[in-house]
């Protein structure tokens, strides 16, 4: 399958209004050019930097950055040590060098985070300012074997239900504030205010950051923020115990990580691997996740925001990489209103995620997700769905039996630039083992997801797959291992469906359920349904008509 070539054209403007045409393909992927820097080594000792866990190192780490910046760039080290430091700010030609045996600890004192103007979900929004953080800077670098700890913990409310006995007693006794239901804890009267006010944080325009004191603690930072910086390598280090987001790359262009290892608790709130935002020619290679939310995530602005910015993430390759635990390992969304497009997946392993590869939308996001390519995955034990593509992300649809019923009523709004699309998505040689579904597929019936492609998958799951409000479905090659013996495939409203060399449990009680009045042009080929008590059943309108088999 390797050796399958899958090319397309991707035109962009260039200087003077022409346009350039670039193919990329499994043979010819996106180039990421990574940053070079002098050999030149400020350390930070030599600022006045102590390594005693008590010292804050915050004015010495970022003295030596500016003064490395300043010469021409190069090295600033961080020796071994415990190094604690408020926020450190990167500059152009400057790789921040942390050895195997540094830790850079975060403080947990928030009034050394200033409230600062950022980004949050896609929206404008007042933030604490980053632990670790550049802006308009070129050619940078974190390199190294250290650890970067965000003190998370001190920032991050957390339910009852997700801690032991004792750890919550022992979150409760470190102070902070409990709720009058005593569920949920939260580290200050400010946190627990601020989680309380509607749109807490959104940056609306005639605001200022002083408006936001009273909820200082609530606007908890991403560990690292890079933003529109060029040239940009992670190479090594450990990022781990985020208050939010872990790593967040927005507006960036060639952006390279390379063994980095991201670590944030289970339960950690908005505990996010890495959200790569709006970025161009990016590379995550041989990396390692293990998140309190979605592991590896594509986004591009939320809703009009993102419109309005209309940059894709685009031209990137993620290869090699490991997701232990985390909401979903790949994923596109639900903040994709930019669009994302021309994005290679391969050679990944996911453990225990919640779903493997997951894509979400909703109405109101608006955006193509598109050109999408991903083969050579493998997945154990995943809790939900091993392929997940759904565009009712927070919402619900009424059930197509109380449709026909005539007790609820099916909405279907006009096409706007509001309506998200799923479109030429290509997945093949996926090997799950354990899952709660194999495959999901869900559009909206005025945007159907369309032209999805499935190859050469064995999925072991509970259920088979499901496929609603689509067009332009390919399962080709695909063996469903399931527990519960029908049906195998469930479809809805869905047209232009190509079944070819379907395999399946030997006395499933049903193949293929087709429901809806909407079904039409189901292929079914070289799949042997004779292995089935029941090959199809037709429900709520769909007729016997719709599917024809080879």
């Amino acid at each position: 399958m390797k050796n399958i070539r899958i090319a397309f054209v991707v035109v962009f403007s260039v200087l003077g209004g022409g346009v350039s045409a670039q193919e990329y393909s499994w043979d010819h992927l996106p180039v990421v050019e990574r940053p070079v820097f002098k050999k030149d080594t400020f350390s930070i000792v030599k600022y006045g930097a102590v390594a005693d866990g008590i010292t804050l190192n915050t004015a010495a780490i970022n003295a030596a950055i500016v003064d490395c910046n300043k010469k021409g760039g190069g090295v600033v080290l961080v020796p071994p040590g415990l190094w604690l430091t408020g926020p450190v700010v990167l500059l152009s030609n400057v790789n921040l060098h942390i050895d195997r045996a540094a830790v850079v600890q975060l403080t947990d004192d928030k009034d050394q985070y200033p409230i600062v103007a950022g980004n949050w979900e896609g929206h404008p929004a007042a933030r604490c300012q980053s632990p670790v953080s550049a802006t308009d800077a070129e050619n940078i670098a974190i390199t190294g074997g250290g650890i970067v700890d965000g003190n998370g913990d001190s920032w991050r409310w957390i339910a009852k239900d997700r801690l032991t006995e004792s750890e919550w007693k022992q979150r409760v006794a470190s102070g902070g504030v409990v709720t009058g239901d005593g569920k949920t804890w939260f580290p200050s009267e400010r946190s627990m205010k601020g989680y309380r006010t509607r749109e807490a944080g959104v940056l609306k325009p005639g605001m200022k950051l002083s408006d936001f004191e009273n909820i200082r603690d609530f606007l908890r930072p991403n560990l690292l923020v890079l933003t529109n910086c060029r040239k940009v390598l992670l190479d090594g280090p450990t990022f781990q115990n985020s208050p939010a987001w872990c790593l967040h790359t927005l507006l960036c262009e060639h952006l390279t990580l390379h063994d980095v290892h991201v670590r944030n608790p289970w339960n950690a709130a908005n505990g996010d691997g890495i959200d790569v935002e709006s970025c161009r020619n990016v590379l995550l290679d041989g990396n390692t996740f293990d998140a309190g939310d979605d592991g590896i995530c594509v986004k591009s602005g939320r809703d009009e925001d993102g419109r309005r910015r209309g940059r894709p993430t685009e031209n990137m390759i993620v290869r090699n990489n490991i997701v232990y635990r985390a909401h979903g390992g790949f994923v596109v969304g639900s903040e994709m209103s930019g669009g994302a497009r021309n994005i290679f997946v391969y050679d990944c392993s996911f453990i225990g995620t919640d779903i493997g590869l997951r894509f979400k939308t909703v109405r109101g996001r608006g955006g193509i997700v598109e050109k999408i390519y991903i083969r050579d995955i493998v997945m154990r034990d995943i809790v939900h769905q091993a392929v997940f593509l759904d565009m009712y992300y927070f919402a619900k649809p009424p059930s197509i039996a109380d449709v026909y019923s005539g007790v609820a009523k099916v909405d279907v709004p006009a096409v706007t630039e509001a309506t998200p699309q799923f479109r030429d998505i290509h997945i093949s040689n996926i090997v799950c083992d354990g899952a709660e579904e194999g495959i999901f597929v869900r559009g909206l019936p005025e945007m159907n997801i369309r032209d999805i492609y499935f190859s050469d998958m064995v999925l072991k799951a509970d259920k088979g797959a499901s496929i609603a409000e689509a067009q332009g479905i390919s399962l080709k090659n695909i063996a469903l291992v399931t527990r519960q013996d029908s049906p195998v495939v469930y479809i809805e409203n869905s047209s232009r469906l190509r079944f070819e060399g379907l395999k399946f449990n030997k006395g499933a009680g049903l193949l293929f359920s087709v429901n809806g009045k909407n079904c039409s042009d189901i292929r079914v080929k070289d799949t042997d349904a004779s292995k089935a008590v029941h090959d199809a059943a037709f429900n709520y309108g769909a007729d016997r008509q719709v599917m024809e088999t080879k």
